[in-house]
């Protein structure tokens, strides 16, 4: 049974339990979706089920997408994203929205995190640096040299040092949902969502309940 949507981070706000205790919640509006597709073992070799979210003008679109989503009499949809199932429980043309999840219930959420250009080893990695005394005046902020003339005599692949920061896929593992509004289509999960203000996000079944 499908146990996914796609939707747009809002922003961060905090609610109050019964006991008066504050809870930080990520707002998302999360759907809603429609199923563009689903795949079969038949035809794909595998199952999964594809949704479409977020309309927006037919310019924006090619024309193989276009033709792709009026198959099934669908609006222009900006993303779309596939999830794996065992069983679809849905048909190509359904929508769905945020009654797929209730309060109390775990979740993944898939973002794209903030992108921060190209940093240094101290802020990526939070590298100590080099001292401060001793004459040294332009290298606190350098990872310090190494693999000269020493084994391996070269750099590790995938050794921490500078280099791009952020802009990657992650995924918030095991949040709470802590609301559920069915009128504006907004699912609040307890905790922090990566990406910026309106960026995509996945939501999904937490795989590690």
């Amino acid at each position: 049974m499908l146990k996914g949507l796609l939707g747009k981070k809002i922003g961060m706000t905090q609610i109050f339990d019964e006991e008066g205790v504050a809870i930080p919640v990520t707002i998302i509006e999360a759907g809603p979706c429609y199923v563009t597709q689903v795949l079969t073992p038949e035809v794909n070799g595998y199952v999964a089920v594809q949704l479409g979210f977020d309309e927006v003008k037919p310019k924006r679109l090619t024309n193989g997408e276009m033709g792709h989503l009026k198959k099934n009499n669908l609006p222009p949809l900006r993303f779309l994203r596939e999830f794996s199932v065992k069983e679809p429980g849905v048909k190509q043309g359904d929508q769905v929205s945020v009654e797929l999840f209730a309060k109390g219930e775990r979740v993944d959420v898939i973002g794209t995190s903030k992108g921060k250009g190209f940093a240094g080893a101290v802020k990526r990695y939070h590298f100590l640096g080099g001292p401060k005394t001793h004459g040294q005046s332009d290298r606190n902020r350098a990872p310090g040299s190494r693999s000269s003339t020493t084994t391996p005599g070269r750099v590790y692949k995938g050794s921490r040092g500078p280099g791009h920061m952020g802009n990657e896929r992650v995924t918030a593992q095991n949040l709470k949902v802590v609301l559920v509004d069915q009128e504006r289509n907004l699912l609040g999960v307890r905790g922090a969502v990566p990406g910026p203000k309106n960026g995509l996000v996945i939501i999904r079944e937490a795989r590690k309940q």
